[in-house]
């Protein structure tokens, strides 16, 4: 049983991969499957590791017939073939057991190298963070210091520098010319707040960065306080948007303190928001905005500009909201 790994209890974690035959097997497929999925489970191969991340299913499908039916799996896979080479489509947030979400799609298909090395990224993004409260005496690392400790506790370094991105940068270097873009893509930010069962409130803050910023120039999300903050007794808020803008009224917390002197979540978002407007001219048009949430699991949302959009997940229910602005 040890020799081939029989008794490994799988199930309900990670490592339980749905993937359809793929081109090995199938003469429909564009991409192979099963390769992937045992390249994912080597990579993913630590049973504590497993249980820390919890209940996340990976589906594979090796073309757009879609056999595995990755568009409904939490990290969803579509093999497909770009000038001759296998690509894939990745997609998140895919939803079955309570209703049917069709997951979203995340950025440019990546190459089958790549492919295993993105899925991890998206695992272990928050997780890093996490270790680094729970291992080290400190509440942030950064730098060379914070590289050392993510390789000491066994997380692979990675280039997530995309085709497609090298190009954009190679374009924007004929003018040189920062301008921040109102809901690009719809968000910069990657923000959760998340209620338990138990009544335990928690967050987590991810951003890819200010695209073409100066070099060590530091944004909102990694600063406690101002992309993310949470207090267990009243509760917590993210931020997405200018990170400048943000730091400067030390966004987050603002809105938790609003909270805990008895403002709602949206009468809080609300508040911090307008502060923000209230000390700039609005000439050079910029987009801000909060999501909040109360001990209660009341949500509330604001921002600047209008178009910003937020998923709200209660009870099996995955629902897409646009947020009030103030202009």
């Amino acid at each position: 049983m040890e020799e081939y790994d029989l008794s490994s209890p799988h199930q309900g974690t990670l490592a339980q991969i749905v993937a359809c035959p793929g081109r090995d097997y199938c003469d429909l497929a564009k991409a192979v499957s099963i390769p992937i999925a045992t390249r994912v489970q080597e990579r993913f191969n630590e049973m504590n590791k497993l249980l820390d991340i919890g209940d996340l299913n990976i589906n594979i499908s090796g073309c757009e017939n879609s056999c595995a039916h990755h568009h409904i799996a939490d990290i969803g896979l579509l093999g497909m073939q770009k000038n001759g080479e296998e690509y894939y489509q990745i997609t998140l947030a895919g939803e079955t057991l309570y209703e049917t979400n069709i997951g979203k799609k995340l950025g440019p298909s990546v190459s089958y190298e790549a492919v295993v090395d993105a899925v991890e990224n998206i695992v272990n993004v928050a997780r890093l963070a996490k270790d680094v409260m729970e291992k080290t005496p400190h509440v942030m690392l950064a730098g060379k210091g914070a590289e050392d400790f993510a390789i000491s506790e066994g997380y692979k370094q990675t280039d997530l520098l995309t085709e497609k991105s090298k190009e954009d940068w190679k374009k924007w270097l004929e003018s040189e010319e920062y301008r921040p873009i109102i809901n690009i893509e719809n968000h910069d930010t990657i923000g959760m707040l998340c209620l338990d069962k138990n009544n335990n409130i928690s967050g987590a803050c991810t951003t890819s960065g200010l695209a073409y910023k100066m070099k060590g120039r530091v944004g909102d999300s990694p600063i406690i306080g101002s992309g993310l903050f949470i207090d267990n007794k009243i509760g917590g808020a993210v931020a997405t948007g200018l990170g400048e803008e943000v730091v400067k009224t030390v966004g987050s917390f603002l809105v938790v303190e609003l909270m805990r002197q008895g403002k709602s979540p949206q009468e809080a978002c609300e508040t911090a928001v307008k502060r923000i407007v209230s000390s700039n001219s609005q000439e050079n048009k910029f987009q801000v905005a909060y999501i909040a949430m109360n001990k209660n699991g009341e949500v509330g949302s604001y921002s600047i500009e209008p178009g910003f959009t937020y998923m709200d997940y209660f009870r099996g229910e995955n629902k897409e909201k646009i947020t009030e602005s103030a202009f």
